[in-house]
């Protein structure tokens, strides 16, 4: 069996070490691969007709997938992306399991209210988290982000949970000025971005979850750290999400410490010495 992570940039992707752990854990002999894939070209790659179980994705193809499936799970049509497309008697399943994993992200290191949130960027990964938000109980969710038009997607997306949450855009220019307050704080954005009045701009929150792992730590990850906040990181809802996938894929359930002691270890060995 061969499955694989798509996306563009995809060198970086820890994908193909949690599967791999995976699958040595349960004693699977399959198979997976990172494939650079670029924006517009995933009809192309799915028409070649290459035999796979199962397919993980990331930047830029969750939204973009979701016009190829054959059946769409109800947590990807309200998320407006896919992260996961499983081929079953030749047709695409596709499911997100950045919605779930989130969850369970979030409430294996913290376990206080997540009423108000702030959403620092507004893609595909700011949309399945924010969703997350309100499985947890978010009331407010503010979605902060450089162009509100590029937005309207994701708060579209999170204002349909059926909690019937207060969905609000505020421009990221504005954000170092007032501060960010309530909650929880979510980075979907690069670390360049994450500059020193950023940072401070985040340091009250009582949680902070960073869905970066890579470069690890960023600035908000390594300022919530040094002043006592929680913090969910990238690694978190990359094993979760990942284990959920694995799930999808081989029908086992997955060997979630083998998969995450993997991507620290991969990890590990990227930090600079």
């Amino acid at each position: 069996m061969r499955c694989a992570v798509l996306g563009d940039p995809i060198a970086h992707s820890l994908s193909p070490t949690l599967h791999r752990a995976g699958y040595a854990g349960t004693g699977l002999d399959w198979t997976y691969e990172a494939v650079r894939v670029p924006s517009g070209s995933l009809p192309d790659f799915l028409e070649r007709g290459e035999a796979w179980r199962g397919l993980s994705l990331t930047m830029p193809l969750k939204r973009e997938v979701l016009v190829l499936g054959d059946q769409v799970s109800e947590r990807a049509r309200l998320a407006g992306g896919a992260n996961t497309v499983v081929f079953e008697d030749g047709r695409l399943l596709l499911d997100n399991t950045d919605l779930p994993g989130a969850v369970a992200a979030v409430r294996e290191r913290y376990a206080g209210a997540v009423g108000t949130v702030t959403i620092l960027g507004s893609g595909a990964t700011a949309a399945s988290i924010g969703l997350a938000s309100c499985e947890l109980g978010a009331r407010q969710v503010r979605v902060i982000s450089r162009d509100r038009d590029r937005a309207r997607q994701t708060l579209a997306a999170i204002g349909a949970h059926a909690s019937g949450p207060d969905v609000v855009w505020s421009d990221l220019g504005g954000v170092t000025a007032r501060g960010v307050a309530g909650d929880v704080v979510v980075s979907t954005i690069p670390a360049a971005a994450q500059d020193d009045s950023l940072v401070a701009a985040c340091s009250e929150v009582p949680l902070v979850f960073e869905a970066l792992y890579d470069p690890w730590p960023t600035p908000l990850a390594a300022a919530a750290v040094a002043h006592g906040q929680a913090m969910v990181g990238g690694l978190d809802l990359l094993v979760h999400q990942a284990a959920l996938q694995f799930e999808l894929f081989t029908s086992r359930s997955a060997p979630l410490e083998a998969m995450r002691a993997a991507g620290e270890d991969a990890l590990s060995a990227r930090a600079p010495r």
